[in-house]
Protein backbone atom coordinates (compact mmCIF):
# COMPACT_ATOMS: atom_id res chain seq x y z
CA UNK A 1 0.00 0.00 0.00
CA UNK A 2 1.25 3.55 -0.99
CA UNK A 3 2.01 5.37 2.17
CA UNK A 4 -0.64 8.52 0.54
CA UNK A 5 -3.23 5.67 0.20
CA UNK A 6 -3.03 4.65 4.14
CA UNK A 7 -3.09 7.99 5.03
CA UNK A 8 -6.10 8.91 3.12
CA UNK A 9 -7.60 5.75 3.84
CA UNK A 10 -6.96 6.15 7.53
CA UNK A 11 -8.80 9.31 7.43
CA UNK A 12 -11.86 8.05 5.51
CA UNK A 13 -12.39 4.77 7.01
CA UNK A 14 -11.77 5.95 10.77
CA UNK A 15 -10.45 9.57 11.70
CA UNK A 16 -13.93 10.66 10.12
CA UNK A 17 -15.83 8.94 12.87
CA UNK A 18 -13.37 10.25 15.81
CA UNK A 19 -13.38 14.24 15.20
CA UNK A 20 -11.26 14.37 11.79
CA UNK A 21 -8.20 14.82 13.67
CA UNK A 22 -4.71 12.69 15.04
CA UNK A 23 -1.88 13.01 16.39
CA UNK A 24 1.27 12.51 14.49
CA UNK A 25 2.45 9.93 16.30
CA UNK A 26 -0.75 7.86 16.13
CA UNK A 27 -0.93 8.81 12.30
CA UNK A 28 2.78 7.11 11.93
CA UNK A 29 1.98 4.32 14.37
CA UNK A 30 -1.47 3.29 12.59
CA UNK A 31 0.27 3.64 9.03
CA UNK A 32 3.15 1.51 10.34
CA UNK A 33 0.51 -1.26 11.02
CA UNK A 34 -0.13 -1.92 7.53
CA UNK A 35 3.72 -1.47 7.03
CA UNK A 36 4.08 1.76 5.75
CA UNK A 37 8.02 3.29 7.07
CA UNK A 38 7.60 6.60 8.67
CA UNK A 39 9.16 8.50 6.51
CA UNK A 40 7.03 7.98 3.36
CA UNK A 41 3.55 8.72 5.77
CA UNK A 42 5.42 11.92 6.67
CA UNK A 43 6.01 13.02 2.96
CA UNK A 44 2.55 11.65 1.92
CA UNK A 45 1.16 14.00 5.00
CA UNK A 46 3.70 17.00 3.66
CA UNK A 47 2.25 16.88 0.28
CA UNK A 48 -1.57 16.11 1.77
CA UNK A 49 -1.27 19.45 3.31
CA UNK A 50 0.44 21.30 0.18
CA UNK A 51 -2.02 20.41 -2.06
CA UNK A 52 -5.35 21.08 0.51
CA UNK A 53 -6.61 18.04 2.36
CA UNK A 54 -4.89 18.25 5.35
CA UNK A 55 -4.00 20.82 7.74
CA UNK A 56 -1.80 20.98 10.64
CA UNK A 57 -3.18 21.29 13.62
CA UNK A 58 -2.75 21.42 17.97
CA UNK A 59 -5.37 19.97 20.21
CA UNK A 60 -4.45 20.52 24.13
CA UNK A 61 -0.52 20.78 23.22
CA UNK A 62 -0.95 17.83 21.12
CA UNK A 63 0.33 18.53 17.45
CA UNK A 64 -1.25 16.55 15.23
CA UNK A 65 -3.42 16.81 11.35
CA UNK A 66 -6.79 17.34 10.52
CA UNK A 67 -8.83 16.68 7.35
CA UNK A 68 -9.61 20.29 5.73
CA UNK A 69 -13.11 21.15 4.76
CA UNK A 70 -12.74 19.96 1.12
CA UNK A 71 -11.39 17.38 2.13
CA UNK A 72 -14.02 16.12 3.89
CA UNK A 73 -16.61 16.64 1.90
CA UNK A 74 -14.60 14.33 -0.63
CA UNK A 75 -13.69 11.45 2.12
CA UNK A 76 -17.41 11.47 2.95
CA UNK A 77 -19.12 10.61 0.21
CA UNK A 78 -16.09 8.27 -0.73
CA UNK A 79 -16.83 6.48 2.46
CA UNK A 80 -20.61 6.07 1.42
CA UNK A 81 -19.51 4.91 -2.21
CA UNK A 82 -17.48 2.15 -0.37
CA UNK A 83 -19.93 1.26 1.98
CA UNK A 84 -23.37 1.81 -0.25
CA UNK A 85 -25.41 -1.98 0.09
CA UNK A 86 -26.03 -1.07 -3.58
CA UNK A 87 -26.18 1.08 -6.82
CA UNK A 88 -29.17 4.17 -6.55
CA UNK A 89 -32.58 3.64 -8.13
CA UNK A 90 -31.86 4.95 -11.66
CA UNK A 91 -34.47 7.09 -13.27
CA UNK A 92 -33.58 5.86 -17.10
CA UNK A 93 -31.39 8.80 -18.26
CA UNK A 94 -28.08 9.15 -18.53
CA UNK A 95 -25.37 12.27 -17.58
CA UNK A 96 -23.52 13.56 -20.69
CA UNK A 97 -20.13 15.46 -20.13
CA UNK A 98 -17.97 17.55 -22.47
CA UNK A 99 -14.70 18.40 -21.38
CA UNK A 100 -12.49 21.21 -23.06
CA UNK A 101 -8.97 20.30 -21.83
CA UNK A 102 -7.88 22.54 -24.25
CA UNK A 103 -4.86 20.12 -25.76
CA UNK A 104 -2.77 19.82 -23.06
CA UNK A 105 -1.91 15.88 -22.31
CA UNK A 106 -1.11 17.05 -18.68
CA UNK A 107 -4.65 18.88 -17.92
CA UNK A 108 -6.30 15.52 -19.80
CA UNK A 109 -4.19 13.11 -17.75
CA UNK A 110 -6.10 14.72 -14.59
CA UNK A 111 -9.23 14.93 -16.49
CA UNK A 112 -9.17 11.27 -16.97
CA UNK A 113 -8.38 10.51 -13.69
CA UNK A 114 -10.78 12.60 -12.16
CA UNK A 115 -13.92 11.96 -14.50
CA UNK A 116 -13.64 7.93 -14.28
CA UNK A 117 -12.93 8.24 -9.90
CA UNK A 118 -16.72 10.55 -9.98
CA UNK A 119 -17.72 7.30 -12.04
CA UNK A 120 -17.87 8.35 -15.67
CA UNK A 121 -16.94 6.29 -18.97
CA UNK A 122 -15.21 8.14 -22.22
CA UNK A 123 -17.37 8.22 -25.01
CA UNK A 124 -15.52 9.93 -27.53
CA UNK A 125 -12.96 12.50 -27.71
CA UNK A 126 -13.98 14.97 -24.74
CA UNK A 127 -17.22 12.97 -23.66
CA UNK A 128 -17.51 11.28 -20.44
CA UNK A 129 -21.26 9.38 -19.79
CA UNK A 130 -22.84 8.11 -16.24
CA UNK A 131 -25.84 6.61 -15.57
CA UNK A 132 -25.97 9.62 -12.95
CA UNK A 133 -24.89 13.15 -12.17
CA UNK A 134 -21.55 13.50 -9.62
CA UNK A 135 -22.78 15.91 -7.20
CA UNK A 136 -18.85 16.52 -7.42
CA UNK A 137 -18.59 17.43 -10.75
CA UNK A 138 -18.20 21.10 -10.70
CA UNK A 139 -15.87 21.16 -7.38
CA UNK A 140 -14.16 18.86 -9.13
CA UNK A 141 -13.23 19.63 -12.48
CA UNK A 142 -12.93 23.67 -11.70
CA UNK A 143 -9.68 23.39 -10.25
CA UNK A 144 -8.20 21.98 -13.61
CA UNK A 145 -9.39 24.81 -15.16
CA UNK A 146 -11.40 23.38 -17.90
CA UNK A 147 -14.52 24.09 -19.90
CA UNK A 148 -16.90 21.79 -19.79
CA UNK A 149 -21.13 21.10 -20.48
CA UNK A 150 -23.29 18.30 -19.44
CA UNK A 151 -26.70 17.33 -20.58
CA UNK A 152 -29.13 15.04 -18.54
CA UNK A 153 -31.59 12.72 -20.07
CA UNK A 154 -32.51 9.61 -21.81
CA UNK A 155 -31.46 7.78 -25.17
CA UNK A 156 -33.60 7.78 -28.40
CA UNK A 157 -36.12 4.78 -28.01
CA UNK A 158 -34.77 2.72 -30.42
CA UNK A 159 -31.28 2.72 -28.50
CA UNK A 160 -30.21 -0.34 -26.02
CA UNK A 161 -29.07 1.18 -22.33
CA UNK A 162 -27.33 -1.73 -21.57
CA UNK A 163 -25.85 -1.78 -25.20
CA UNK A 164 -24.32 1.93 -24.49
CA UNK A 165 -23.03 0.35 -21.15
CA UNK A 166 -21.25 -2.41 -23.19
CA UNK A 167 -19.78 0.08 -25.42
CA UNK A 168 -18.34 2.88 -22.61
CA UNK A 169 -17.19 0.05 -20.04
CA UNK A 170 -14.71 -2.88 -20.17
CA UNK A 171 -18.10 -5.21 -18.50
CA UNK A 172 -16.08 -8.44 -19.17
CA UNK A 173 -12.74 -7.63 -17.51
CA UNK A 174 -14.43 -5.64 -14.31
CA UNK A 175 -16.61 -9.00 -13.88
CA UNK A 176 -13.06 -10.68 -13.98
CA UNK A 177 -12.08 -8.39 -11.36
CA UNK A 178 -15.31 -9.01 -8.89
CA UNK A 179 -14.59 -12.69 -9.13
CA UNK A 180 -11.08 -12.54 -8.35
CA UNK A 181 -11.79 -10.39 -5.25
CA UNK A 182 -14.93 -12.46 -4.08
CA UNK A 183 -12.46 -15.61 -4.71
CA UNK A 184 -9.65 -14.32 -2.44
CA UNK A 185 -12.97 -13.39 0.41
CA UNK A 186 -14.35 -16.54 0.45
CA UNK A 187 -11.03 -18.12 1.26
CA UNK A 188 -10.12 -15.95 3.57
CA UNK A 189 -9.81 -17.24 7.26
CA UNK A 190 -12.19 -16.59 9.97
CA UNK A 191 -12.41 -13.40 11.54
CA UNK A 192 -13.13 -14.58 14.98
CA UNK A 193 -9.97 -14.50 17.75
CA UNK A 194 -8.42 -11.75 15.83
CA UNK A 195 -6.06 -9.68 17.68
CA UNK A 196 -6.80 -5.93 17.00
CA UNK A 197 -3.85 -5.08 15.33
CA UNK A 198 -4.22 -7.29 12.95
CA UNK A 199 -7.70 -7.03 12.27
CA UNK A 200 -7.07 -3.30 11.93
CA UNK A 201 -4.70 -4.83 9.48
CA UNK A 202 -6.72 -7.24 7.10
CA UNK A 203 -9.57 -4.43 7.68
CA UNK A 204 -7.44 -1.51 5.67
CA UNK A 205 -6.29 -3.63 3.73
CA UNK A 206 -9.85 -4.75 2.68
CA UNK A 207 -10.71 -1.49 2.22
CA UNK A 208 -8.25 -0.47 0.12
CA UNK A 209 -8.57 -3.27 -2.32
CA UNK A 210 -12.47 -2.61 -2.37
CA UNK A 211 -11.84 1.28 -2.39
CA UNK A 212 -9.98 1.04 -6.03
CA UNK A 213 -13.21 -0.61 -7.36
CA UNK A 214 -14.47 3.65 -7.43
CA UNK A 215 -11.62 4.49 -10.10
CA UNK A 216 -13.02 1.23 -12.01
CA UNK A 217 -16.82 0.61 -11.70
CA UNK A 218 -19.31 3.08 -11.88
CA UNK A 219 -21.53 1.28 -10.18
CA UNK A 220 -24.25 0.93 -12.99
CA UNK A 221 -27.87 -0.02 -12.80
CA UNK A 222 -28.92 -3.50 -12.85
CA UNK A 223 -31.52 -2.49 -15.72
CA UNK A 224 -28.34 -2.42 -18.11
CA UNK A 225 -25.91 -4.67 -16.45
CA UNK A 226 -25.56 -8.79 -17.31
CA UNK A 227 -26.96 -11.18 -15.38
CA UNK A 228 -26.02 -12.74 -12.70
CA UNK A 229 -23.47 -9.13 -12.60
CA UNK A 230 -20.86 -10.94 -9.84
CA UNK A 231 -20.34 -7.56 -8.74
CA UNK A 232 -23.45 -8.04 -6.43
CA UNK A 233 -21.74 -10.96 -4.71
CA UNK A 234 -18.34 -9.59 -4.27
CA UNK A 235 -20.03 -6.28 -2.50
CA UNK A 236 -22.21 -8.12 -0.45
CA UNK A 237 -19.22 -10.36 0.61
CA UNK A 238 -16.72 -7.11 1.38
CA UNK A 239 -19.66 -5.51 3.24
CA UNK A 240 -20.08 -8.68 5.17
CA UNK A 241 -16.29 -9.19 6.38
CA UNK A 242 -15.79 -5.34 7.13
CA UNK A 243 -18.63 -5.08 9.02
CA UNK A 244 -17.03 -8.75 11.05
CA UNK A 245 -13.24 -6.89 10.84
CA UNK A 246 -15.16 -3.45 12.74
CA UNK A 247 -15.34 -4.04 16.45
CA UNK A 248 -11.55 -5.34 16.94
CA UNK A 249 -10.07 -2.53 14.39
CA UNK A 250 -12.01 0.18 16.09
CA UNK A 251 -10.60 -1.01 19.58
CA UNK A 252 -7.41 -0.87 18.15
CA UNK A 253 -7.29 2.61 16.56
CA UNK A 254 -9.34 4.03 19.90
CA UNK A 255 -6.08 2.47 21.75
CA UNK A 256 -3.14 3.56 19.59
CA UNK A 257 -4.91 7.21 19.80
CA UNK A 258 -5.38 7.23 23.55
CA UNK A 259 -1.65 6.66 24.15
CA UNK A 260 -0.76 9.76 21.47
CA UNK A 261 -3.21 11.97 23.48
CA UNK A 262 -1.66 10.45 27.14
Amino acid sequence: MHARSAVVDLFGDHLRRRGWWAPVSAVLALTSAVEVAGPATRTAISRLVAQGWLEARAEEGVRGYAATPRARVRWERAHDRVYAPGPPAWDGCWHLVHVDSGGDRRRREQVTRTMTYLGYGRLGSGGWVSPRPSPELEPSLEPLEVGWVAVHGRLEPAQDPARLAGRVWDLDGLADEHHRFARTLAAAPAVAGLRPELAYRERTALVHAWRRFLFRDPDLPPEVLPVGWPGHRSRELFLDRAAALAPAADDYVDGVLASAIR
